[in-house]
């Protein structure tokens, strides 16, 4: 959600202004842990609270008037909330509502191609063999949430979205032949989109054993890194982490095909499923 970046970027303009949470506390006449909350994200957030931290922090007008219409945007209901929490956990949902607002989202996949960029066929097949147990009406939910994810790409004021996919993934079949041919053309078209970078990773060049997904935002809110596993997924804001996955992914971004060698691959794997 927008108010993990916000939190956290009232966090770090308060170490960096030297502030201790109990001198920001007493500056707003509220709780040490009030501050705690608004810098974690576990409080909705009230403009009048973040406009004076910045002020005391020495927060540019042009920062604040921006945090102020972030803040407006953090509390309004995400479309995603009409969704049942069997489709859309506590962990997933936060993801959503972060890419919404971000300015650039990187990506790198070692087992599939980005829920981001996957076609309706490909996502149910993806679905269906992840949760075994789960009913047609629950599956195609899932897939209606993920297309609906997408729509951020079309939006004008959308993110960049850069994404590097593992040449292993062109080779591992999803559903059927035609799905895959399907899902090839797709990225194919993709490729010619504004604001979308596709590139394909060599597969003996892996640095990252896990799948990761990097979020920038407008300004000088500070990245987070999104890191999903079997029972839920990690949060990471702080610039230590941020800068240690950035160190990782950049041999990533510059190792990896370039575009024209990538639509070869993506070519030569439509024609493979055929």
């Amino acid at each position: 959600m927008l108010r993990i970046a916000i939190g956290a970027r009232l966090r770090k303009l308060r170490e960096e202004a030297g502030y201790l949470p109990v001198a920001a506390a007493e500056h707003i006449r509220c709780t040490e842990s009030k501050i705690s909350r608004l810098e974690c994200a576990k409080v909705p957030l009230k403009e009048r609270d973040v406009l004076d931290l910045l002020r005391l922090y020495g927060a540019v007008p042009l920062e604040r008037d921006a945090a102020a219409e972030l803040v407006a945007l953090s509390n309004q209901p995400g479309w995603w909330e009409r969704y049942d929490n069997c489709v859309v956990p506590n962990w997933f949902d936060k993801l959503i509502g972060l890419q919404e607002g971000a300015s650039v989202i990187w990506t790198y996949e070692l087992l599939l191609v980005p829920g981001l960029l996957q076609t309706p066929e490909y996502a149910f097949a993806v679905t269906e063999k992840g949760f075994p147990l789960a009913d047609r009406v629950d599956i195609e939910a899932r897939v209606n949430l993920r297309m609906k994810r997408q729509e951020i790409l079309r939006r004008q004021d959308g993110p960049r979205l850069w994404a590097l996919i593992d040449s292993s993934v062109l080779d591992r079949q999803i559903g059927t032949a035609e799905v895959m041919h399907r899902q090839m053309t797709h990225l194919l078209g993709l490729m010619g989109h504004p604001r979308i970078t596709l590139q394909i990773v060599p597969e003996d060049f892996v640095i990252v054993g896990t799948p990761v997904t990097l979020i920038r935002f407008p300004l000088d809110v500070p990245d987070v890194v999104y890191l999903e596993n079997s029972l839920g997924a990690n949060y990471l804001d702080r610039p230590r982490e941020t800068e240690h996955f950035r160190a990782l992914l950049d041999p990533l971004a510059t190792t990896a095909y370039s575009p024209a060698r990538t639509r070869e691959l993506l070519l030569a794997a439509e024609k493979r499923y055929r």
